[in-house]
């Protein structure tokens, strides 16, 4: 089984950037944790600071994985492109967030990817990654 994991702006620098919002641990370190956590997956892993790459990313691997774990970063309130990336490929995208980006700015509280995703998870941690990939594993929700 391949799952995607696709990282948009800043999120290069978890563990460094706003570490009272985003944690101490970096993002490369938590994506070896979550690989050996699931040893029968293959992990696609990708992040890019620019919106035309994510969205070239999106339609390279969606529609050979299984399922796609998509943090657009600050793109997931403002891109209708990637939100239509997401719509045209047949893996599963399910959008997370580290942060609660409900109980933060007033600007981050929409999401322009969501109503193309089959799930949002926000709001714990660097464990919504995990929780997505038990997501995709299991079904999700359709």
């Amino acid at each position: 089984m391949k799952i995607s994991i696709i990282n948009g702006p800043n999120l290069n620098l978890v563990g460094v950037r706003e570490p009272e919002i985003y944690g101490h641990k970096s993002m490369d370190d938590y994506l070896r944790e979550l690989a050996a956590r699931y040893p029968q997956v293959e992990f696609i892993t990708f992040q890019s600071n620019h919106e035309g790459s994510i969205i070239d990313e999106i339609q390279r691997v969606g529609f050979d994985c299984q399922g796609i774990v998509l943090n657009a970063g600050a793109y997931t309130h403002t891109s209708i492109a990637i939100a239509d990336a997401i719509r045209a490929v047949t893996a599963p995208v399910i959008e997370v967030h580290i942060s609660d980006v409900q109980s933060r700015e007033p600007y981050r509280r929409v999401s322009m990817i969501a109503p193309a995703c089959r799930e949002v998870i926000a709001g714990h941690g660097l464990d919504s990654y995990r929780m997505a990939v038990d997501s995709i594993l299991k079904g999700g929700r359709q």
